[in-house]
């Protein structure tokens, strides 16, 4: 049998690092997205800092504030960039 390869990347980059060019892109402050999502300051931040996770709810506040950008592209981010970390790690364990 067989056993597929699949090719991941060598770096995680978290999904903060797209939102911070996307809110910077639209002229937006974290302040401000904070504020029109209802959310501190400090989870905005720690998500475009990459120590915070971007939940579903997170995602579905994301698409009403930057509606061209669906929830479920925020979610997919979110998965890739653990996934990525998670494989990462194991590399670095065989090695």
């Amino acid at each position: 049998m067989a056993t597929k390869t699949h090719a991941y990347p060598d770096v995680a980059i978290p999904p903060g690092e797209y939102l911070a060019e996307e809110i910077e892109a639209r002229g937006i402050s974290q302040k401000e997205l904070a504020r029109r999502m209802g959310r501190p300051l400090n989870a905005i931040n720690e998500i475009i800092n990459g120590k915070k996770s971007i939940t579903a709810e997170t995602a579905l506040q994301f698409e009403e504030v930057m509606r061209e950008i669906p929830a479920r592209f925020w979610l997919n981010m979110e998965t890739d960039y653990q996934l990525t970390k998670a494989l990462i790690r194991k590399r670095a364990e065989v090695a």
